[in-house]
């Protein structure tokens, strides 16, 4: 056996609930002493203690002390904590615990390049008790967090995590989304990932296509999808660029915290100091065929900034905006729905333009009124929007 390091994995504090600590300090002989507290000892103490020891076994750990921590960890999370621990333990990142019950590619929903992605849901990737129920807030995508929402000595754990949570957990219909992190250490998340099923990774702070180009080597022979966050003033330069650098780009959006700290300004509700820059990321992926989506809003109880928000994104060719909290992803929704004066403004077009086909026409008119293709166009993916929304 390889020689084993002392090492910790998960959390522990008074306030952690739904999760688990585990400390290990191998020993070269005197058999595995295990120190477990649970905080639901009666309930699920025993199969807790039980399914640990099974897996450090499995793994060939017989010497040394463990320590245990439990505050009601769910099994797909103490099987993450335990694969964190061993990869510390014997120093390989390649080293897997088996999910108890994988969910395959095949029960996931398809993955589509135009689905509906009016909102995402940001959970942050050390914190399993959020993922539970994400799915029952409706959001189009939910996206397990490996960037700035874990610290740095946490990244591993929360690999981990993230692995099990997409291998296990129910998302329904939702997108399952990965945000990696930036450069080697995104490149690495990519490669440990690789077996967990997701429909599409974020791709923070992108600044050339040639880290797109490297991602999209990573990704191998998958169909996993990208969206780059374009967060700085190089990155919004080179907008059009990182939009063309790989086919699995489906989407482009902007991190607007970092980009106004680029700029050394301040990030105000009316957006004018980076207007520009979203014109520039809208006009880059409109061009090449993408979606655009906007940034977060960050003031969780600011509901009527947040409409407003929505309806100056909508209003500048934004699809979608991220969500930091379930409470704004109605309001999301709401917001990039067609009103219903469009809806029945585009229905006469589309109908306009179906009898004109039907009768061989080459022209579209309405009443007295000719109608271009581009509005025509238009028309008809409004009502496909409004009809998948309804669906």
């Amino acid at each position: 056996m390889n020689a084993m390091r002392a090492c910790e994995a998960g959390r522990r504090g008074d306030k952690v609930r739904g999760d688990l600590w585990l400390g290990f300090t191998p020993a070269d002989s005197g058999g595995l002493e295990l120190e477990f507290f649970s905080k639901l000892e009666g309930m699920f103490g025993e199969p807790t203690r039980e399914l640990i020891l099974s897996l450090m076994a499995t793994h060939g750990v017989e010497h040394g002390k463990l320590e245990v921590e439990d505050k009601g960890g769910y099994p797909f999370l103490i099987r993450a904590r335990v694969e964190s621990l061993l990869q510390k333990a014997f120093g390989n990142l390649e080293l897997r615990v088996e999910p108890a019950e994988a969910v395959s590619a095949a029960e996931m929903p398809p993955i589509t390049r135009d689905g509906l992605r009016r909102s995402r849901l940001y959970l942050p990737g050390n914190e399993a008790k959020y993922m539970l129920n994400a799915a029952l807030h409706g959001p189009d995508g939910v996206i397990l967090d490996l960037e700035d929402s874990v610290a740095p000595a946490a990244k591993q754990d929360a690999r981990a995590v993230v692995r099990h949570a997409l291998h296990t957990l129910d998302f329904g219909d939702c997108e399952r989304m990965v945000r990696v992190n930036q450069g080697e250490l995104g490149l690495e998340d990519m490669r440990l990932l690789a077996d967990a099923p997701m429909h599409l990774v974020l791709l923070p702070k992108v600044e050339t296509a040639a880290e797109v180009e490297a991602f999209d080597k990573a990704a191998g022979d998958s169909d996993v999808l990208f969206m780059p966050i374009i967060e700085s003033a190089l990155g919004v330069m080179s907008a059009l660029e990182i939009a063309k650098a790989s086919p699995r780009n489906v989407a482009l959006t902007l991190g607007l915290e970092d980009l106004t700290a680029d700029l050394g300004v301040v990030k105000t509700a009316g957006g004018t100091e980076t207007a520009w820059a979203c014109t520039q990321v809208i006009f880059a992926a409109k061009a090449c065929g993408l979606q655009a989506i906007d940034s977060v809003y960050g003031n969780i109880g600011d509901t009527d900034g947040l409409r407003n928000s929505v309806a100056l994104a909508k209003s500048m060719g934004f699809e979608g905006k991220g969500c930091v909290h379930p409470r704004q992803i109605q309001v999301v929704h709401d917001a990039f729905a067609p009103s219903e004066a469009e809806l029945e403004k585009a229905r006469k077009i589309v109908a306009a333009f179906e009898d004109a086909q039907a009768k061989g026409l080459g022209v579209v008119s309405l009443g007295s009124k000719m109608i271009d293709p581009p509005v025509v166009k238009r028309a008809l993916k409004l009502v496909a929007l409004a009809e998948e929304m309804n669906s």
